[in-house]
């Protein structure tokens, strides 16, 4: 017995434990060594109607969708069709933002890397035609610049959703219409949905949320965020072997299934280049052109997460190792089942071994410089205030906004203490993770003037 084998025999035993243990209504796991993928299931797809999950199910990978928007750019890379350090305006000479000197010099790597600079949650529905995106890039031109482009990192859904309008520019297509013939045709997925109607032809998962803290998951009120924002993840489902196949295409240099080229070595290679560190909050070391990078070569592991309404996807690759993960699952607490079977086969098969879970000390006294954190920062999905009590505690209040609150999403309160530097660790977990925050700049008068999460967000003077 293979140690892949050894690997799919565990999950076959422990899976269904570990979802129970997390409270996730159901998922698939695919684990692919070398030419060879194990995938399993276990679970429902909706605790409505009682459908098992089997290994054919199609769950939605959220902004994993981004690797496979960044591989589409990457094409016309190769075609001599899109340059990335070209201003968006040579391809989008209608592209606008709030601030017209940052939307001039903003530019296609930016978009690709997550360092524009502009509030890059925005979910705005401009309607199910073929035009929605287009509709989209006009919504923006009231979005505020958060910082120079290309200064820091910041995760931006909305420049992805003007890549995607880029593409479809360059190719004379729906975005839609592109994703199949240049990527689910060629490497001949049989299980991907771009849209509810194609995934209405699938075994296709429901999203779960929790409606009240500690309360069992329901279906989500809807199966998926607005078309317009498909390019950066709002549709696209999968089932977890297909994504893998996506991946072996990376693996093997840019070369199908068929052995047809997809993608260029050199095109490969470039998206695995660290662009922008990230800072110190347990998440990836870096970023490259689409994937998450979580060593600064890019070629220890690489990857990406995604969430969608209820739902969470993960994607992890050891490229030295030919080893690639992918969980997919509809609900609960789905990361803490993800790090352990992540511990398993990257440590098993990949010869890696993932960092440590972060945990706080409540022990620990609160940052010594809490006047430097304390306040309210907000985006357009949340306001966060930071305030200390009379103890000298320091405590989080988050309460969601926009689309957030319309999807049900519950405010989170937790005490904060000490974890590294300018990085604090909540106390009290969020659907199951501790995840920590940054506090990164200055206002000029000795605040913090981002609250860092994977996103900046902006202190504001009340």
């Amino acid at each position: 017995m293979t140690k892949l084998d050894e690997i799919g025999t565990w999950l076959r035993d422990r899976l269904p434990d570990l979802l129970a243990e997390s409270r996730v209504p159901g998922a698939v796991v695919a684990v692919g060594h070398g030419e060879r993928t194990v995938d399993v299931a276990a679970g429902v797809l909706n605790t409505a109607t009682g459908v098992e999950a089997t290994a054919d199910s199609i769950f939605q990978i959220g902004s994993i969708t981004k690797v496979l928007t960044a591989t589409l750019a990457m094409q016309l890379v190769d075609e001599g069709e899109l340059d990335l350090d070209a201003p968006v305006r040579r391809y989008l000479p209608e592209f606008r933002i709030a601030d017209e000197r940052a939307a001039a010099r903003i530019t296609v790597r930016q978009l690709l890397s997550h360092v524009a600079g502009f509030e890059g949650d925005i979910f705005t529905d401009t309607g199910k035609g073929d035009d929605c995106v287009e509709k989209y890039v006009d919504v923006l031109r009231e979005v505020p610049q958060l910082f120079e482009p290309g200064a820091m990192f910041s995760y931006n859904n909305a420049g992805f959703c003007v890549l995607g309008r880029i593409i479809e520019v360059v190719r004379g297509a729906p975005f839609d219409a592109c994703m199949r013939a240049h990527l689910f045709a060629p490497l001949g997925l049989t299980h991907a949905a771009g849209d509810p109607y194609e995934a209405i032809l699938h075994r296709a998962a429901v999203g779960h949320i929790e409606p009240a803290p500690g309360a069992a998951p329901q279906p989500a009120p809807v199966w998926a965020l607005a078309r317009s924002n498909a390019p950066a993840g709002s549709m696209l489902a999968m089932r977890a072997r297909d994504l893998l196949t996506f991946v072996r295409m990376h693996l093997d240099g840019g070369v199908g299934p068929d052995g047809a080229r997809v993608l260029s070595p050199r095109s490969v290679a470039a998206m695995r280049v660290p662009q922008i560190t990230q800072p110190d909050i347990d998440q990836g070391a870096a970023w490259g052109l689409g994937w998450e990078l979580f060593d600064l070569s890019g070629d220890t592991v690489f990857g990406h997460d995604g969430n969608t309404v209820g739902q969470s996807a993960f994607l992890r690759v050891v490229p030295g190792k030919d080893v690639a993960l992918a969980l997919v699952t509809n609900g609960g607490s789905p990361k803490r089942v993800f790090r352990q079977i992540e511990r398993r086969v990257l440590r098993e098969l990949g010869g890696v071994e993932p960092p440590a879970t972060p945990m706080p000390d409540p022990a620990l006294a609160p940052a010594p410089d809490a006047a430097r954190y304390t306040g309210t920062y907000a985006s357009s999905t949340s306001e966060t205030t930071v305030s200390q009590d009379e103890q000298g505690r320091l405590w989080l209040e988050r309460l969601p906004i926009g689309v957030t609150a319309e999807l049900d999403e519950l405010p989170y309160r937790t005490e904060l203490v000490t974890w590294r530097g300018d990085t604090l660790i909540p106390v009290e977990p969020e659907h199951g993770v501790r995840a920590p925050l940054a506090f990164l700049g200055d206002d000029g008068r000795g605040h913090a003037a981002y609250l860092h999460t994977g996103r900046a967000d902006r202190r504001v003077t009340r």
